[in-house]
């Protein structure tokens, strides 16, 4: 192992965990002109780092947990990048022993929020003080400046603050930093960014999939629209790079490489975890549940192979108009649906920062997905700008400029799902963005009838319109139709 470059007890920052992410962040803090100490479980991984990546840096590797620790300044400041569950409680035996109170143990992995609000309470009976921090901008936003999203005590992070903002990725207005609040709240803040980043991925795919079978574009076309659309409304990280995407070649069979890739999608569980929470707090967010559910239905390729089969759909899938008005109209329904999304993501942060009291802000909140996140748009400084000028907006959609452009959108949007499923072309997302916004809209939905319904069979009560000072009422409605209520 290569020898320290700082002594002992003078290092600012400590890493634990040296996967590629772990790496990035250690060689991001000491770009930034900070030392850090590093320990893994393998000390193989220690060795490959410090003479490799972490050649002739200000960067200290240890062999042990204590020498770790004892590298550290005080208050130490620790940060894990572990796998999220047993191994993070894990770390954290690890490591109490040997640290002081008022030090501070951060969380960097995508852990479950409520796991972070139980390790924060059991740290603060040792006098510890502990962090979760969402990290977005996968390995090269770790390495150049990543989006952070820390939970945890206001006084540490004003500990840490030099730290994060130094190595944050930095956009016009700050740095892309912010303290969310308390315990839980940066990794629930983290955890509805990626429920947010699977509706944008499922959007992109739905117009990608109009795109390639109902007018039959090859990928260099396909590449020349999103490049296009990069350049305007859709402007955003995952809009760039869906557009490179389609310009890669496989060497060996000179097909694009996209069309080569099964289509079965993955996830990590942050993304179910949205949508078991925006359940569990009754808030809806049909795109993002519908983006969980596409990738489900993704992973029964063999099933869908054999239904692909039997079941018919229409006689054909290829869209018979105007090849240029079409492209527009999908480009604005994409536009519209990730507004609804959006909105449905942060109506959901807005719920859990009631719930939990954290006092988020929302307008920081989008400010600090400006830069380095996967999320990262050019729309999210109108977001941001939203809620700056009104605090209390209770959806993106009753925001002036949105909801003007959304109900400009109209016509191509509708007729975007109308052309889909005359096609027989699923567009789950786009569809459920719609749905949505035909919901949110409405004054008089037919859920009287399901009150109705539920009075009649279990008596479960329901309120009049016309007499709200009657409170919960019931009806007799077996009596007054004769019906035999089932059991």
């Amino acid at each position: 192992m290569s020898e320290a470059k700082v002594e002992i007890g003078q290092a600012n920052f400590g890493m634990v965990g040296l996967g590629v992410m772990g790496q990035n962040l250690t060689l991001n803090i000491e770009r930034n002109g900070y030392s850090i100490a590093v320990w893994a479980r393998r000390v193989e991984a220690v060795d490959e780092f410090m003479q490799n990546k972490a050649a002739g840096k200000r960067v200290i590797g240890s062999k042990s947990i204590q020498e770790l620790i004892h590298s550290l300044e005080k208050p130490r400041k620790i940060m894990m990048l572990v796998k999220a569950g047993k191994p993070v409680d894990l770390t954290i035996d690890l490591l109490k022993p040997h640290l002081d109170e008022g030090d501070i143990v951060i969380d960097g992995g995508n852990s479950y929020f409520e796991d972070t609000r139980r390790r924060e309470r059991e740290l603060a009976a040792g006098g510890l003080r502990f962090f979760g921090m969402g990290v977005s901008g996968g390995e090269t936003g770790a390495l150049l400046g990543p989006s952070l999203m820390p939970g945890g005590e206001r006084k540490a992070y004003e500990d840490l603050r030099h730290v994060l903002e130094a190595i944050a990725a930095q956009v016009d207005d700050g740095p892309c930093v912010t303290h969310c609040g308390p315990d839980g709240a940066g990794h629930f803040v983290k955890m509805i960014h990626n429920g947010i980043e699977y509706g944008d991925m499922q959007l992109i795919a739905e117009a990608y999939d109009l795109l390639r079978n109902a007018l039959g574009l090859e990928s260099s076309e396909l590449a020349d629209i999103f490049a296009k659309w990069n350049e305007g409304l859709l402007d955003s990280y995952l809009i760039e790079i869906t557009a490179k995407i389609f310009t890669v070649v496989d060497e060996e069979t000179g097909k694009p490489l996209v069309d080569l890739i099964l289509d079965k999608a993955g996830q990590k569980g942050t993304g179910k975890w949205t949508s078991q929470v925006a359940l569990d707090l009754g808030v809806a967010i049909p795109t993002i549940h519908s983006a969980i559910e596409a990738r489900f239905l993704s992973g029964l390729k063999q099933e869908r192979g054999q239904a692909s089969q039997s079941i018919s759909g229409p006689d054909t899938a290829r869209y018979d108009g105007g090849k240029k008005e079409i492209i527009e109209c999908i480009h604005d329904a994409l536009y519209a649906s990730k507004i609804c999304s959006y909105a449905q993501g942060m109506a959901l942060i807005r719920a859990g920062s009631d719930q939990y009291r954290w006092d988020i802000n929302l307008s920081e909140i989008s400010r600090i997905w400006k830069g380095g996140c996967i999320i990262r748009a050019q729309f999210l400084d109108k977001i941001k700008q939203a809620y700056e000028h009104q605090p209390d907006l209770p959806n993106l959609l009753m925001n002036p400029d949105f909801r003007a452009w959304v109900i400009q959108a109209q016509p191509r949007w509708r007729k975007t799902i109308l052309t889909a499923q005359s096609l027989g072309i699923p567009v789950m997302a786009m569809a459920s963005s719609l749905a949505y916004f035909d919901s949110y809209r409405t004054r008089d939905l037919p859920q009287n009838l399901t009150q109705a319904q539920r009075d009649f069979f279990g008596s479960h009560l329901y309120e009049r319109v016309d007499k709200p000072e009657s409170g919960l009422m019931h009806t007799d409605w077996v009596g007054i139709t004769g019906q035999e209520k089932e059991v």
